[in-house]
């Protein structure tokens, strides 16, 4: 119970920190990778803290009292029996110096597999819309094959290390057999007493070879507690300053981009000197080539990166001096890749909002031209969309995404290509949805579409890392 309520424990403190780490960290993460750090690499801890640490002081205890015993009954010959004791603890320490890094590899393997499932089960309609069913099983099946011969690899040195305790064991005997019996010879030494020393002997070498077993258990357990520091050794590059200003009402919406400049790798700048002002309850369109920064420009208002250089500034506050968690709640973002959670319609509405009412529920989805779709679905609100809703079309998914963003209710709103991907009739209705929401809130819109932007008070034009218009 004791050692499931540490994993338990370790588990929430460390998705409590991945929680925590910048998106930038995300960049380059596999989702499988992240997975078997919080579950399999913490699953050791069960076995240090309920078995490996209680077998090691259950062992150490009763080797020091079986060591008073045969002191008492002759010293010299106990001197003589720990003459292999020095040998056990060097092969205790070469040991751990080559077992570790095995255990180390299995869990990484054992990573990369969660990976490689992970990528091949969330994508398994492209796999079968490209026919590389076969190509998948090779790669998850090499993936496999990593794991096991890591995990044999691992095994190996665990098959060489237990013999080798239990043959340094026997060499304590021998020597105990050879001097034991000249002593007995010699009449320094009972034949009774000989006897007796023999029977605790074997007690004596017992905990010896269990603690090697019990050593083999804490390596293993240190291979993930390593794998999990590594994790836990990650900075959140964003956080709140000390002191920052935790806003408590719903700010009016002013918003001022000042000699702005980003870059995710130092000295490669995506976005270079961005001036602009946004007034509250404006409208401002994003316009520009593929890739000139749109999206990072509008990811800098809620901090998911923070600016190299330059200010932006909500009602003259700059962002940097705000609190994270009421900067955010000021904030509504409806993307073109929309994700949706492994539930009902009703709790991915409810993620804008935890607190919101049945009614308030059903008014947003209205106010996003999502009731009438989803009151034909089998079960209505209570209706599971599947993973990613995949059981729903695209323009449904977006517009489930815009109840969420309505629900959530915040003076300032991002829409990001959000009606890119959906048909003519579809992208009717969303536009329909997203001009409800707008009302009365600051909005920036990212568009390719002349449709989606020609009613903006502002339209901003990048290019080349710049405002050109």
């Amino acid at each position: 119970i004791a050692g499931w309520g540490v994993v338990a424990d370790v588990r929430k403190h460390i998705y409590e920190h991945i929680q925590r780490l910048s998106l930038r960290f995300y960049e380059d993460k596999q989702t499988g990778q992240m997975m078997s750090r919080v579950i399999n690499d913490t699953d050791l801890f069960e076995r240090l803290v309920s078995h490996a640490i209680p077998d090691v002081f259950v062992n150490i205890l009763t080797f020091v009292g079986i060591s008073v015993v045969l002191f008492l009954l002759n010293w010299k010959l106990t001197l003589l029996s720990m003459m292999p004791i020095p040998l056990v603890i060097l092969s205790l320490r070469i040991y751990a110096h080559f077992v570790r890094p095995a255990f180390q590899n299995r869990q990484k393997e054992l990573g990369d597999l969660n990976a490689i499932l992970n990528d091949n089960i969330s994508g398994i309609r492209e796999i079968k819309a490209f026919t590389r069913e076969a190509d998948q099983l090779k790669r998850v099946g090499k993936g496999i094959d990593s794991y096991r011969q890591s995990l044999l690899s691992a095994l190996r040195l665990m098959a060489i290390y237990q013999p080798f305790v239990d043959f340094t064991s026997s060499i304590g005997n021998l020597v105990v057999i050879f001097f034991g019996g000249k002593l007995a010879l010699q009449g320094t030494l009972s034949v009774a007493d000989l006897v007796a020393f023999f029977l605790y002997l074997e007690m004596f070498y017992q905990p010896v070879r269990n603690l090697g077993g019990s050593w083999e258990q804490v390596q293993e357990s240190l291979a993930g507690a390593d794998r999990v520091a590594d994790l836990m050794k990650e900075q959140p590059e964003l956080e709140s300053r000390k002191g920052g200003i935790a806003i408590s009402k719903p700010v009016e919406g002013n918003i001022s981009f000042q000699d702005v400049s980003f870059a995710y790798t130092s000295g490669e700048f995506v976005l270079e000197n961005i001036t602009f002002d946004i007034p509250k309850h404006n409208v401002v369109a994003l316009v520009g080539p593929t890739g000139v920064g749109k999206s990072t420009l509008v990811s800098l208002i809620p901090r998911f990166y923070d600016v190299v250089s330059g200010s932006i500034t909500i009602d003259g506050m700059d962002v940097r001096d705000v609190s994270l968690d009421s900067l955010r709640k000021q904030v509504s973002i409806v993307l073109q890749d929309v994700f949706l959670f492994h539930g009902t319609a009703k709790e991915n509405i409810l993620f804008g909002n935890p607190e919101a009412t049945e009614d308030d529920v059903v008014n947003a989805a209205k106010i996003a031209n999502a009731h009438e779709f989803i009151m034909s679905l089998p079960d209505g609100y209570n209706t599971m969309i599947g993973e990613r809703g995949i059981k729903l079309s695209g323009g449904q998914k977006q517009r489930l995404s815009i109840a969420r963003a309505v629900l959530k209710n915040s003076p300032i709103l991002i829409l990001d290509e959000a009606t890119s991907s959906v048909d003519t009739e579809t992208e009717l209705l969303i536009q329909e949805a997203l001009e409800r929401l707008m009302v009365g809130k600051t909005t920036i819109i990212i568009a390719h579409r002349l449709s989606t932007i020609r009613n903006a008070d502002m339209i901003v034009v990048l290019e080349g890392k710049h405002i050109i218009e």
